[in-house]
């Protein structure tokens, strides 16, 4: 797929789609019983902070886009936490330039979900408590890590986001799992323990392997996720791997919904050696927007609150079909029952 064709077809013509649904997402949408909050997976991609793609001239800061982003949309999603454990501070300078209302989910770092991070990443003091051996390693994961070292990245994590979440502005922190967490006893555990250590902070889970839902596992899987509460983080994501998780219209918590789009970039979805973003650039057609409409309506006559997050975020893919999807929830004529 090259920039030009119909879900590639650069940020202007982008841009134009989603200027023309710009007021749909500014606020969170009253649908059946759910509050359905929709944004993007990131404000400073740098392909989405380049000039004229999504942002005024005037926001050149870290403050003025995120300011100007709050007043486009009700909600984000925070990825940078994947990489680096979040400061306090941060946290703080976020309530700061939002509105009251505005919510923040929080990607786990990957260290909490048994995934490799850049030991270059860590904080200094951290690297520097950790065995000589692995010194020299460029990744690591966590059970090559001290239980010590382990047990202060979760609290570091927690102490990072401690802002948002006692200001009521934290929505969930998201456990994105890896493709090689496999439907075992030893992943169930995992998440167990994923949820003791949350203690309180509000969480869903993603799981990225489709056997967590075949003919054999799917059963067992919804139910483990409903008899702890665990939101499942429903997907739209690229098919024909064997990876794929399907789109499915599940609902395994008394309390939220997540909805993650992907895009259906198939031939970058698994590559290696690609900027992340290649994965991720692809712009949704109302058609395939629209097959998610009776889907999200339906999970709101079960749920309060419903995230809806465009991780597209090549330019301006993932806030214009953010927009156009809210366009699209909002211009369904209510049911009578709703």
């Amino acid at each position: 797929m090259s920039e030009g064709s119909p879900h590639d077809p650069g940020p202007e013509a982008a841009g134009e789609r989603g200027e023309a649904h710009a007021a749909a997402a500014r606020e969170p949408l009253a649908v059946g019983r759910a509050s359905v909050r929709i944004g993007t997976a990131s404000w400073t991609d740098p392909t989405m902070t380049a000039p004229g793609v999504f942002y005024p001239p005037d926001a050149g800061s870290a403050e003025d886009r995120l300011v100007y982003y709050a007043d486009q949309f009700p909600i984000v999603e925070v990825d940078a936490t994947y990489y680096a454990l979040p400061a306090r501070r941060t946290g703080e300078l976020w309530l700061e330039r939002t509105p009251q209302d505005f919510t923040f989910d929080i990607k786990a770092h990957a260290l909490m979900t048994g995934q490799p991070s850049e030991l270059r990443r860590l904080p200094k003091d951290l690297r520097e408590a950790l065995p000589a051996e692995l010194l020299d390693r460029k990744r690591v994961y966590a059970r090559d890590l001290p239980n010590e070292i382990v047990d202060e990245i979760w609290a570091r994590f927690l102490d990072g986001i401690e802002p948002l979440r006692s200001s009521g502005k934290l929505g969930a922190v998201f456990l994105q799992y890896p493709r090689w967490f496999f439907p075992t006893s030893e992943s169930r555990d995992e998440i167990v323990k994923a949820m003791e250590r949350l203690g309180d902070t509000p969480f869903a889970v993603e799981l990225r392997h489709a056997s967590w839902f075949n003919d054999k596992n799917r059963d067992r899987t919804l139910r483990f996720l409903t008899t702890y509460e665990i939101p499942f983080v429903m997907v739209d994501a690229p098919p024909g791997t064997k990876s794929s998780v399907p789109p499915m219209t599940v609902v395994t918590s008394p309390t939220l919904a997540v909805v993650r789009f992907h895009g259906r970039r198939t031939e970058t979805w698994e590559k290696s050696g690609i900027p992340v973003v290649e994965r991720f650039r692809y712009l949704y057609d109302s058609g395939e927007l629209g097959e998610w409409v009776p889907r999200i309506r339906e999970v709101a006559e079960q749920v309060p609150e419903i995230h809806v997050l465009m991780n597209n975020c090549y330019a301006n893919y993932g806030t214009t079909n953010a927009r156009e999807i809210a366009d699209l929830l909002a211009s369904e004529v209510p049911r009578l029952d709703s």
